[in-house]
């Protein structure tokens, strides 16, 4: 049966996606580590330890085919590609064969650009309109997936 895992440390959509989860009868985990603790209802919560990309080990390790995954790490997205699962970020675009790589590969300049001195923007603001784009891609992605 199909889940939906979401990486849950400072995700803005964890209400959103647990609502649209309940209307497909999906069970959702939410993974996050000791300094984000969350408790929602309708949702399980699994809280790991502190550290660099721990929580994302122990989310992919859960991941099976066909699951969803909100994240808005790009690494972490290709490995549930890999796995044959579904991720999609917190604005709604879903992760695919055809975009990862190059979304992976911005990812790294924009650490070189970083580690030799430089800044780089960081995300804009949120707006509602960015839930709704999230809540209709998200509905869009598991009515096509559950109906397959």
């Amino acid at each position: 049966m199909t889940k939906v895992l979401i990486d849950a440390d400072g995700c803005p959509v964890v209400d959103l996606t647990i609502s649209v989860a309940k209307q497909f009868q999906l069970p959702v985990l939410l993974l996050c580590d000791t300094a984000h603790n969350m408790q929602r209802p309708g949702a399980e919560t699994i809280i790991v330890s502190k550290g660099a990309d721990a929580v994302d080990f122990v989310l992919v390790n859960r991941v099976e085919k066909g699951d969803v995954v909100v994240t808005q790490d790009y690494g972490l997205a290709a490995m549930v590609l890999a796995k044959r699962g579904y991720p999609i970020d917190q604005n709604g675009r879903v992760y695919s064969e055809q975009n990862i790589d190059q979304l992976l590969y911005s990812r790294h300049i924009a650490k070189k650009v970083r580690d030799g001195g430089g800044r780089m923007k960081g995300p804009k603001k949120r707006k509602p309109e960015d839930n709704e784009k999230f809540q209709e891609s998200l509905l869009g992605l598991l009515e096509e997936i559950t109906t397959a």
